[in-house]
């Protein structure tokens, strides 16, 4: 969300953000409302000011002023029982509201509808020319008895999955060759759950805009989540942080959940697109600094190049566009890696700065070096997310005899094996 504040100094700002991120929000409406509250609160205020008044007239007050000054209580408590209702209506109204409000995207962000509006900036490495004719994920997993597809979609239903054997061992020293290169960077390793409250999902953006992506279990109340991010974000909500103590780096591990709702028939083979993955994810707050954020955005999408450089997987980088970076986004970055049997890139990573729109819906604080209350700045990106980076991994090294070659970077997690 945004300061009122600022959403009424910059209007037009707020209503061309709207616009170009596709969102149905009537910037005139919510400041018609924000204007109501603030009358009607004015009027509550006014009514505590009268009660105070009449106390005090009670006390020296004859039998017949007393009589006037009852009829004259009555009525007051009356009107500030309804103007209190009505200002919890209307202040219910605006926190929904407030939630639907879009950041305001940086000049630099392409304007656009879709994903077919991002724009690459730059690629790295070259689609390997094969000499035989190679085989997807599926068929070669399946091929090197590394999967259970159809098996284990008996026990798990539509896109479950059951790696095996080396595959195992694979998709583990991918997440450890990431973790440890964010570890060497200074983030602090920490294991969130994929348990969520509803407040974790507010804070993070992903409620109430996208529910229907989100598995919830009605029974306990509570939602699985889709990213560590969500587990960050809401440990830290409530919080005031200690100027001291940013820029807080992390590294979440968690098991993430995806109801893929409006996937259907879009890259549903294997493991492109499945309902559980795990996820390595790298989380910044930093200082409401706009400068220090892009920076940290800058490291941020060096980091998960870098771990795409070192598995040997070519790479675009692409800038999104207005229409594709989502209702909180600042900037988005997506690093698509390249998958030899569809022919094209796939999104892997996806590195996005918010300012302090999380921190404002988490009432996440922090005390800057002159002792003053803010809200701070968070961005987030992939490190390493399996199985979606196994199956680009295995289709990208795999030789003609079924075998997968083990870049020199990863052959350490994998007792010096140069090759599965």
């Amino acid at each position: 969300m945004l300061d009122n504040k600022f959403i009424r100094e910059n209007a037009d700002a707020v209503r061309r953000a709207a616009e170009l991120k596709g969102v149905d929000f009537d910037v005139d409406g919510y400041l018609r409302l924000l204007d109501e509250v603030r009358h009607t609160q004015t009027a509550v205020d006014e009514g505590h000011r009268q009660r105070r008044v009449i106390s005090e007239q009670f006390k020296g007050a004859t039998p017949d002023q007393r009589e006037g000054l009852r009829e004259s209580a009555q009525a007051n408590d009356k009107e500030l029982t309804a103007n209190r209702d009505r200002l919890a209506e209307l202040t219910e109204q605006l926190d929904q509201l407030k939630l639907k409000v879009p950041n305001i995207p940086w000049a630099g962000a392409p304007i656009g509808d879709s994903e077919d509006d991002n724009v690459v900036i730059r690629t790295w490495g070259e689609p390997r020319a094969f000499d035989f004719e190679p085989l997807d994920h599926v068929a070669l997993l399946e091929r090197r008895d590394w999967a259970e597809f159809e098996r284990a979609r008996h026990a798990g239903g539509a896109r479950s999955y059951a790696l095996k054997r080396e595959a195992v061992l694979l998709e583990r020293a991918m997440q450890n060759l990431g973790i440890e290169l964010l570890i060497e960077q200074g983030f602090e390793l920490i294991s969130v759950s994929a348990l969520a409250q509803a407040q974790a999902l507010v804070g993070t953006g992903f409620l109430p805009g996208h529910a229907e992506e989100i598995y919830y279990l009605e029974r306990d109340d509570i939602y699985l989540a889709g990213t560590s991010e969500v587990g960050m974000v809401g440990m830290a909500g409530s919080e005031i942080i200690e100027h001291k103590q940013l820029p807080r780096i992390q590294a979440g591990l968690s098991h993430c959940f995806r109801r893929e709702i409006g996937s259907a028939g879009r890259d549903v083979r294997g493991l492109i697109r499945v309902h559980e993955f795990q996820k390595v994810e790298q989380f910044v707050v930093c200082e409401a600094d706009e400068q220090q954020s892009a920076s940290w955005h800058e490291r941020l999408l060096e980091t998960s190049e870098r771990v795409l450089q070192l598995l040997e997987l070519p790479y675009e980088v692409v800038e999104c566009c207005t229409g594709d970076m989502g209702l909180g986004k600042v900037r988005m970055n997506d690093v698509n890696t390249w998958f030899p049997s569809l022919q094209s890139y796939r999104e892997t990573h996806s590195c996005s700065t918010l300012h302090d729109w999380q921190a404002r819906r988490a009432n996440i604080r922090y005390r800057d070096a002159d002792g003053k209350i803010r809200f701070p700045y968070t961005l987030n990106n992939t490190a390493v997310a399996t199985p979606r980076l196994l199956a680009a991994f295995v289709e990208n090294h795999q030789a003609a005899d079924g075998s997968v070659r083990v870049p020199a970077a990863l052959q350490p997690y994998l007792n010096g094996r140069a090759a599965l």
